[in-house]
């Protein structure tokens, strides 16, 4: 957890260098990669990519300094020992992963994802609990 006041996600920082261009002279090899230009080199994919990738971290990291903040270190200290808790929570193998706990803990208990309405076999095959159980459990 980094304590920071952050909302957005930070934008990567933009540099420009010619080792991945470089020949055995440590010159751009303009015949192998194209001619060298400095814009081309500093412009990165997007910040927006960037922001949607690391938008759920940083509203956590964000959240948690909050509380640290309000209501002392205890508090993000329990979210967290709870989190990882929950999180260790041992499921059957045959039946669908969820963690119905960790998403209340996260916050996500009430919103609607595509995931939670298109994930999960609609037709699979048959399921045997016991022959898993007796597998998982050595029987």
């Amino acid at each position: 957890m980094d304590p920071s006041f952050r909302i957005v996600p930070a934008s990567a920082p933009k540099s420009a260098s010619v080792a991945e261009t470089a020949n055995s002279l440590g010159l751009h090899d303009t015949l192998r990669y194209g001619p060298r230009t400095i814009a081309t080199e500093i412009k990165t994919e997007g910040n927006l990519k960037e922001s949607l990738q690391n938008w759920e971290e940083t509203q956590d990291n964000f959240k948690l300094t909050m509380l640290r903040n309000t209501q002392g270190l205890h508090a993000p200290m329990r979210m967290l020992m709870e989190r990882r808790i929950v999180s260790a929570n041992p499921h059957m193998s045959v039946l669908p992963q969820t963690n119905l706990q960790l998403d209340i803990l996260m916050g996500r208990d009430e919103t609607v994802e595509p995931a939670d309405v298109f994930g999960g076999p609609v037709n699979g095959p048959p399921l045997d609990i016991r022959h898993d159980m007796e597998k998982k459990h050595r029987i």
